[in-house]
């Protein structure tokens, strides 16, 4: 166990009395014990940072990024870092969709969206568990934002998308359906409007002064994860404010089982290997407020035929769900409202089990019509994650499926489609298509754990909440998925993006329009 370091200035003699007073802390790396030098005094003395920035950005996902450009927009000097050796997190891999009301292509295309039919959209997925004021913070800044990241070089795909549990077709998607067709024009951005990025820079604790204010972090440079004893221990002060865009936690098996233990090494995880916990940890020990912790995404278009986030999650989200059905392999028959919120997909595919609790894959399928559109197709065929079949028969042979069930409710679906009616499961029909001819494009179907809606609690200015007065630690500025509330107990697809961009920016307007404190360089 390592100890935590702390200024002689602090004069705090219990960890209740760090969390609810604080002072001048380094709260410690996760595991640390809490130990105090024998000298610890109230005697005042100024810190003495390595390195000193207006504000600091601890991320450098969509919301890192975001808050990093807004912030800078407004001429303060910006500095953002990362754990990881390459810049964008899971972000990076995301698939690069942003749900949007009220965007120029849905007005093409003669759509008709409002922010509250979005808020709506969001409130029915989330149960009702979401935090409202934030909720319609992002919603009503998603079209604004979007010609944000256009202005910055962000290219759309021609057309707008119908993603499951939203109510009509709102989602938008680069051109390389991936997150780094955001994240690079960002960073690029980013550089060349003089923000310092730096990777391999861990976050250890938080400085505040005697006041409780955020002034600065502990970090270890020179990083190796996921060594934790790598690096070299610095300070780096920020006048205005730190922002915390560190992302979820779906990687850290050991703490998302605290919160559901049935999420354990089973369950695959669409995460990159540093989507750990730690920052949020820190956030808690100077008394940030945690919300929603146990309400963890599991995504409902991963295969269990591959690793990670894979081809079968964008070829299920562009073909299966919105052009295609899913089945149980056992009877040949859809079972779920393939369009619906990824929650009740996500539980209805997980019910899909034998008599010993064991796995019984569901497949989802279309037709080339379907997958038209599908960019991982050929690296889904390449990879033997998607199966390709003539006919029925043929796919009903590869899945081990009664062909005659399975063909009976192709034509029921194809009636379905016609008449423009689901009366299996009310499935929202915009984007149906007859299931009339070959071939026929198929994968197997598992959830993968995904999304942390939980996080800290900030409110609309994306200050961080402390969990006993409620009010704002200072300096300490919270913003995606490292925050807690607005998705309530579920997630709809596409709106990470939306969240990531509008709260950054809002945290990032907000920190660079703080006050700044005189802080002391070595």
């Amino acid at each position: 166990m390592k100890e935590i370091s702390m200024s002689k200035t602090q004069g705090i003699n219990s960890g209740r009395r760090q969390l609810l007073k604080g002072g001048m802390v380094m709260a410690a790396g996760l595991g640390a014990s809490i130990a105090l030098p024998a000298s610890a005094s109230c005697d005042s003395a100024p810190v003495n940072f390595d390195e000193i920035v207006d504000v600091l950005v601890v991320g450098s996902g969509f919301a890192g990024m975001s808050a990093a450009l807004q912030a800078r927009e407004a001429s303060v000097s910006v500095m953002v870092i990362d754990k990881m050796p390459v810049f964008g997190g899971n972000s990076t891999i995301n698939g690069g969709a942003m749900a949007v009301a009220g965007s120029a292509l849905q007005k093409q295309a003669g759509i008709e969206d409002s922010v509250d039919a979005m808020v709506a959209d969001m409130l029915r997925a989330g149960r009702g568990m979401n935090d409202v004021e934030m909720l319609k913070l992002v919603c009503n800044g998603t079209a604004e934002s979007c010609q944000w990241l256009i202005d910055y070089g962000v290219n759309w795909k021609p057309f707008v998308q119908h993603f499951g549990g939203h109510s009509v077709q709102r989602v938008l998607q680069t051109v390389e359906s991936s997150g780094a067709g955001i994240i690079r024009p960002l960073i690029k951005a980013a550089r060349d409007k003089g923000v310092t990025m730096k990777n391999q820079t861990k976050l250890e604790g938080f400085v505040q002064d005697e006041a409780g204010r955020v002034i600065g972090v502990e970090v270890r440079e020179g990083f190796y994860f996921p060594n934790e004893r790598t690096g070299k221990i610095r300070r780096i002060g920020a006048r205005r404010g730190v922002i915390m865009a560190t992302g979820g936690f779906g990687r850290d098996i050991e703490y998302r089982m605290m919160q559901l233990p049935e999420l354990n090494s089973d369950l695959d995880s669409t995460n990159h290997a540093g989507a750990t916990s730690e920052a949020l940890k820190q956030m808690m020990l100077i008394g940030a407020n945690p919300i929603h912790l146990d309400q963890i995404q599991l995504g409902p278009w991963a295969s269990p035929d591959e690793k990670g986030f894979g081809t079968a999650s964008q070829f299920n989200t562009i073909a299966t769900y919105p052009h295609g059905i899913v089945v149980d392999v056992r009877t040949g028959e859809r079972f779920f409202n393939e369009l619906a919120d990824r929650k009740a997909r996500a539980d209805a595919i997980m019910t899909r089990r034998d008599e010993k609790g064991q796995p019984v894959y569901p497949i989802g399928f279309t037709n080339a019509a379907g997958a038209s559109k599908a960019q991982t197709l050929d690296w889904g065929l390449k990879y033997k994650v998607i199966s390709k079949a003539e006919t029925l028969d043929e796919l009903a042979t590869i899945y081990g499926m009664p062909a005659k069930a399975l063909k009976a409710q192709v034509a029921r679906w194809n009636e379905a489609v016609k008449t423009g009616i689901d009366k299996e499961f009310d499935r929202p029909m915009q984007e149906a298509i007859v299931l009339d001819k070959g071939p026929w494009y198929a994968v197997r179907m598992w959830p993968k754990v995904h999304y942390c809606m939980g996080g800290v609690k900030v409110n609309t200015q994306s200050e961080v909440l402390h969990l006993v007065s409620n009010k704002a630690i200072p300096g300490l500025y919270a913003a995606g998925e490292a925050t807690g509330g607005i998705h309530g107990a579920s997630r709809l697809g596409a709106c990470a993006v939306a969240e990531g961009v509008v709260t950054g920016r809002n945290a990032g307007r907000n920190c660079a329009a703080a006050s700044a404190v005189t802080l002391k360089q070595v």
